[in-house]
């Protein structure tokens, strides 16, 4: 799955709607490419939270990879960096 440029609280409810489909597509790791993050927020950090209980209610995990500092710095803000795996 690669993330958008612009992954905040305009583009949430969207990009939500397509995890389920992303999660049950596949089996094994959940890819996330946030290489191309530009513009986010806590929403973003919500939209991750959710890709990691849909993929473990799977039997699945998530990689993210490309994560900007912006991103990592965020999640360090909300103390989930370790659970998304971005410490």
């Amino acid at each position: 799955m690669q993330l958008p440029a612009n992954a905040h609280i305009d583009h949430a409810a969207e990009l939500a709607q397509l995890l389920p489909a992303e999660v049950a597509g596949g089996s094994g790791v959940l890819q996330i490419d946030a290489s191309e993050l530009k513009s986010l927020d806590s929403s973003t950090i919500a939209l991750l939270m959710q890709a990691e209980r849909l993929a473990r209610a799977a039997g699945r995990t998530v990689q993210i990879t490309g994560a900007p500092p912006k991103l990592v710095q965020l999640a360090q803000l909300y103390g989930v960096s370790e659970l998304l795996a971005l410490a």
